[in-house]
């Protein structure tokens, strides 16, 4: 089976999802990394470390290689909102049955067999099994959890609110002020729309790709997480009555950091802190093997670890203050980010 990165100029993070597959997984796979800009001679080194990976670049790669020579040059932002959804829906469309699609700063913790993962898949109609979830057991109140077996328990959604396509249209984009009406009639409140993430993983998932294709329908060079949950309840109606359509580990494989970002445009705190020329401080240390891609595992790189390459154009109290609102934004749905 496949399994799928995501990723884009963070090789020191690359490094360590990689080293991990290697040391906790195991069966039969092909790792396939979905790049959209990462500098060529970090890509090369990759390579050289982890020579039966794949590497597919994206239609956008060297206008992405640009704009990172041009923010280090003039300071010129990265534009992070716009994303490679072609490469990875191609790729998930020639990939096998069921795969794997997480992203360059994920790493395994636990040991899984994917053959073994495949097979209870299949035998139990599984569509997402989650490896998974940033250690939020707030959002277990929207489910009922139930064993399949020792490794994986099935996840049932609760009160979710299943319309047909139309009225499902509606509902996620409040068109017509639909979703306005049910919330003043008391149907919906303001975490309902929070429950359908039960039906969704965009970091650590272990696909059914008929289900990965329809959640990504129509996307078109960028992340819309509503339309993610509309299609995924589109397709969950029509399957709601298998009790197993979504499950995930007994105990989480994946982790995922709190504190590092691919570009300034999705945490942007008002901090004096600059997310790429962080990113290519520790690139550089990673690429002259003078930083330990595996430091702290299973946790995250120590602040402090960071801190030991960073110079005098970042400040640390402006990085340390970027990376408590990082955690605090995540920590305040419900998610262990220490």
């Amino acid at each position: 089976m496949d399994i799928f990165i995501k990723s884009f100029n963070r090789p020191y993070y690359l490094d360590r999802c990689l080293q991990s597959i290697e040391n906790f997984v195991e069966g039969n796979f092909w790792v396939k990394v979905l790049d959209d800009g990462t500098p060529e001679k970090y890509l090369q080194k990759i390579k050289e470390k982890h020579p039966k990976v794949e590497i597919i670049t994206s239609k956008n790669y060297q206008n992405k290689i640009a704009a990172i020579a041009e923010n280090l040059k003039t300071g010129k932002e990265i534009n992070g909102f716009t994303i490679p959804t072609d490469l990875w829906y191609n790729a998930a469309k020639n990939a096998s049955k069921y795969f794997i699609m997480t992203e360059d700063d994920v790493w395994f913790t636990q040991k899984i067999n994917v053959n073994n993962l495949q097979e209870i898949g299949k035998k139990h109609q599984i569509s997402l099994l989650k490896l998974g979830w940033l250690g939020n057991y707030d959002d277990d109140k929207y489910v009922e959890i139930s064993e399949i077996s020792s490794q994986i328990n099935r996840i049932q959604p609760k009160e979710l609110l299943l319309f047909p396509e139309f009225f499902n249209d509606l509902f996620f984009y409040n068109k017509l002020k639909f979703f306005t009406i049910l919330y003043k009639l008391g149907i919906a409140d303001n975490f309902t729309k929070r429950k359908y993430w039960a039906l969704n993983s965009i970091l650590m998932g272990f696909w059914q790709k008929d289900y990965w294709l329809n959640v990504w329908k129509d996307a078109k060079g960028k992340v819309d997480e509503k339309q993610q949950l509309r299609n995924a309840s589109n397709y969950y109606r029509k399957h709601q009555d298998n009790p197993n359509f979504i499950a995930r580990l007994e105990k989480e494989a994946l982790k995922t950091t709190f504190q590092s970002s691919a570009t300034n445009s999705y945490h942007q705190y008002g901090d004096d802190f600059d997310v790429n020329y962080f990113n290519h401080l520790i690139n550089q240390a990673w690429y002259n093997d003078i930083f330990d891609e595996m430091q702290n595992f299973p946790k995250d790189f120590s602040l402090e670890y960071f801190e030991k390459f960073l110079d005098q154009r970042i400040d640390k109290t402006a990085f340390r203050n970027w990376v408590s609102k990082f955690k605090s934004q995540y920590r305040n749905l419900g998610c262990k980010v220490d």
